[in-house]
């Protein structure tokens, strides 16, 4: 373990810095486009442009890394991702905004994707759940610092969006200078949706559910909370307490799963959730009157807490529970199948949120959550009336940053590898 920090400090710090500059960069997006009077649906469909960059990458990045390689790949997309924020501050129109959106998450994607493969690549069996717990708190808690960030500078104003670029182009410095041999890219191939579907139902379907939840609760909150007249600092209190408290949910109720049976733990905590969001709505309506505004606040942002507490974990649990019901050799293809379901969901996201909104007010933010959320769970509870619980003894949890590619998926501490010849010619022989 030490001998894979030392040698992944350079991909650890780089991927600081660009998650540092993604948190800021998505808070300052939708503080802007508020204030720049977007419509919600306009900044819905403007904010949902990333998604659909993110799944347009995702399926087209394994050509490019085979064709340049990984260095160069992480180089010229993060120069991109660099420039692209550049222009937001010049051509301030909802879509051309979808469409730098759409170049943000090609970007992203590449870049993660040559992270997650190069860091698979120096880790073993017994090692990847560490290294990816690691790399998953970097990544949160780098997120949660760039929220912060916010506080920079008026988002009016032109200097909030050079420094997402100047952090932004301060991530190649640790890639591009590390002495470290880049790793063999490995294709990962998906289970088709129908095969997907057909191993888990509630996998596939509570992954599709969850994408839109996750993608619209990331790209909007800023918004909610701007909508709702909390001050920069409190936005990006608010921001911070998402990105940070989804972290530290991951373990403890991952434990949970294993230990008992992990449908109900999903179902449980997917109702907790949707609760959540309705006591967030309670809370919220009593921030109005001027009396009650600290102690308002201050519960809000304990249900908001709990909220995230049980939203965040919920990919990791499907992950899981999907490998519960295959075999240990389709635990790859099918979290590449779950991220495919995953990134339909996404794309839609935020503007179905933002029509919510812009039918009921900023709290459609939490009614959609509270619905989607309610959603999963219903179908969790069909689920297990016609499905029992089964025991693989090869499944367990593994905790997901919300970032995680098909090439990430590969961090798995029970999925073996069969790079070795003897391994591979012992496959064929069977």
């Amino acid at each position: 373990m030490n001998k894979v920090l030392k040698n992944s400090w350079a991909l650890f710090l780089g991927m600081g810095f660009l998650m540092m500059a993604y948190g800021f960069q998505g808070s300052l997006l939708g503080v802007r486009a508020v204030q720049e009077d977007f419509s919600l649906t306009a900044t819905g469909f403007m904010m949902s442009g990333y998604f659909v960059g993110y799944f347009i990458g995702a399926a087209t990045i394994p050509n490019i890394i085979s064709r340049v390689g990984h260095i160069r790949v992480f180089a010229a997309f993060a120069s991109l991702a660099s420039l692209v924020i550049l222009v937001h501050s010049i051509l301030i129109h909802p879509f051309i905004w979808f469409l730098l959106r759409v170049l943000t998450g090609i970007s992203m994607v590449c870049i993660y994707t040559v992270a997650e493969s190069w860091l698979n690549d120096r880790s073993s069996n017994k090692n990847r759940g560490s290294v990816l717990s690691i790399y998953m708190v970097v990544l949160y808690g780098s997120m949660g610092v760039g929220m912060f960030l916010l506080n920079f500078s008026s988002p009016q104003n032109f200097q909030p969006f050079i420094l997402v670029s100047v952090i932004t182009s301060v991530a190649l410095i640790p890639i591009l200078l590390t002495k470290k041999k880049a790793p063999t890219f490995k294709r990962i191939q998906a289970m088709s949706l129908v095969d997907l579907y057909q191993a888990s139902p509630f996998g596939m379907v509570s992954s599709l559910f969850y994408g839109t939840i996750q993608s619209a609760l990331f790209t909007l909150l800023a918004v909610y909370a701007t909508s709702m007249n909390f001050s920069i600092l409190e936005i990006s209190i608010v921001t911070f307490l998402l990105a940070t408290s989804g972290s530290v949910a991951q373990f403890p109720i991952g434990k949970f799963s294993d230990i008992y049976d992990r449908r109900k733990v999903i179902v449980y905590s997917t109702f907790a959730a949707a609760i959540f969001a309705i006591v967030a709505i309670i809370v919220s309506r009593q921030m109005y009157l001027p009396e009650g505004l600290a102690t308002s606040k201050t519960w809000f942002y304990i249900f908001f807490i709990l909220f995230s507490f049980c939203s965040l974990p919920m990919f990791s649990l499907i992950l899981a529970h999907t490998n519960d019901y295959i075999s240990k050799d389709k635990f790859v293809a099918a979290g590449a199948g779950l991220q495919f379901a995953f990134g339909l969901g996404a794309m839609s996201g935020p503007f179905l949120c933002s029509i919510f909104m812009d039918l009921v007010g900023p709290n459609g933010f939490f009614i959609f959550l509270f619905f989607f959320h309610s959603v999963i769970g219903i179908f969790g509870i069909y689920r297990m009336k016609v499905r029992k619980t089964v025991d693989n003894p090869d499944s367990q949890f593994v905790a997901m940053p919300q970032t995680i590619t098909p090439a990430g998926i590969e961090l798995n501490p029970t999925t073996e590898p069969i790079d070795e010849p003897e391994k591979i010619s012992e496959q064929a022989t069977n």
